[in-house]
């Protein structure tokens, strides 16, 4: 669930080989950040799959799917099948000269490694969608897909200017239909005791990191994009193609006054941003609601402020593209907080959000502005972040 809700891709899970380097996400995470709990923004967003313990060769396809570590024995080769409840089954053939083949019954998936490097991947899902991707062994991915009879495929309207990139200007509908309008209120109402009526919606994105491994060579620029749409094969008129390009134009963007601001392609590119920025005893929150969609008045119960230093707050917004992107920045004299949120319906929920206490470089016609009727620099202004974003900051406890 999320506090707005922008149309998004109907992102698919697709079969990814992963390198002898690749470590798998919550390993590397209790590596890096050991005293920090995963929030579940960041949970959300990986492949999720089920790792064993050797991870010298690691396939994986998407969540719900199959996932092999085989490391072949010297001179000789590998045959692991693997009966699954429900009579689905699990083949896994290593060569002895490092040829991989996975084939698995029930959702039939075929994985097949080249020992040369080229890979070849065919799903069949439940319900007769399909996908095929192929990883060439000099590079270059190709993902094309097929959608299944019942299986619901998000794409929307064309989103507008995210409310999170203070030098975008308010949309038309922003200003009237938008749940967005409801993030942005003023500091001082951030009390216990204060009313607001917010608008809580299922969140669409279920976009999940690459390894960085694969995300790092991928093409992510505004005069590559024929190139990245030709990689996941995504016809370049289409509505998707719109609303990838758009992502990249914004990342590319120059920032406001004060502002730094990195789109992080995968789960290490955002820690190591994060870490760079405001140090690495830090921790990463994001909201936790409980509800479905639905419009409710809340009360707040209890306010919180985390990480102590305003000049150290960075927030990650999940953009809408194939895979993870997430918009990072950091903008001085900027607090974050926790709030709990007491609704009329007797639902209760936590959720993050910031404060800006110096708007002076934003746009003037950007949305915080229209909805609280107020000028850049007047007041400080809050907003709460959707349930799919992450704020970072020092950890002070």
């Amino acid at each position: 669930m999320k506090l707005h809700n922008l149309p998004i891709l109907g992102f698919l899970s697709v079969a990814l080989v992963v390198s002898h380097a690749a470590v798998p996400p919550e390993i590397y995470w209790k590596k890096v950040l050991p005293n920090t709990p995963m929030p579940k923004a960041i949970r959300n967003s990986l492949l999720d799959p089920e790792w064993t313990e050797d991870k010298s060769t690691a396939v994986y396809v998407g969540r719900g799917g199959v996932t092999v570590n085989v490391e072949p024995p010297k001179g000789g080769g590998v045959h692991v099948t693997k009966g699954k409840p429900g009579g689905g089954h699990t083949n896994v053939n290593v060569g002895p000269k490092g040829g991989v083949g996975v084939s698995t019954g029930g959702g039939r998936t075929n994985v097949g490694v080249g020992p040369k490097g080229g890979v070849g991947v065919t799903t069949g899902k439940p319900g007769g969608g399909h996908a095929n991707v192929n990883v060439h062994p000099k590079g270059g991915v190709g993902v094309s897909v097929g959608k299944p009879g019942k299986r619901p495929i998000y794409v929307g309207v064309k989103p507008g200017p995210s409310p999170f990139n203070y030098e975008y200007a308010a949309t038309e509908t922003q200003l009237h239909d938008d749940p967005t309008r409801a993030l942005f209120f003023f500091g001082k109402d951030m009390k216990p005791g204060s009313h607001m009526t917010l608008h809580f919606t299922q969140s669409t994105n279920g976009a999940t990191f690459l390894p960085r491994g694969e995300a790092d060579p991928l093409p992510f620029s505004s005069n590559k994009m024929t190139d990245i749409l030709r990689a996941f094969a995504i016809q370049p008129d289409s509505e998707e193609a719109h609303i990838m390009a758009d992502t990249v134009k914004e990342c590319e963007a120059k920032g406001t006054r004060g502002e730094q601001k990195y789109c992080t392609t995968s789960l290490e590119s955002m820690v190591e941003y994060a870490t760079s920025t405001i140090g690495k005893n830090i921790k990463a929150i994001s909201t936790q609601l409980n509800e479905e969609e639905h419009k409710v008045r809340y009360t707040i119960s209890g306010v919180r402020k985390v990480g102590g230093d305003d000049n150290k707050v960075v927030a990650c917004h999940k953009k809408n593209y194939v895979y993870a992107v997430f918009y990072c920045h950091r903008t001085k004299a900027t607090s974050a907080y926790v709030l709990s949120l007491a609704g009329a319906d007797g639902s209760t929920t936590k959720a993050v959000a910031v404060c800006h206490k110096d708007t002076s470089a934003w746009n003037p016609k950007h949305l915080a502005f229209k909805v609280l009727n107020v000028k850049p620099g007047s007041v400080p202004i809050c907003h709460f972040l959707p349930e799919d974003h992450i704020v970072w900051v020092p950890d002070t406890n």
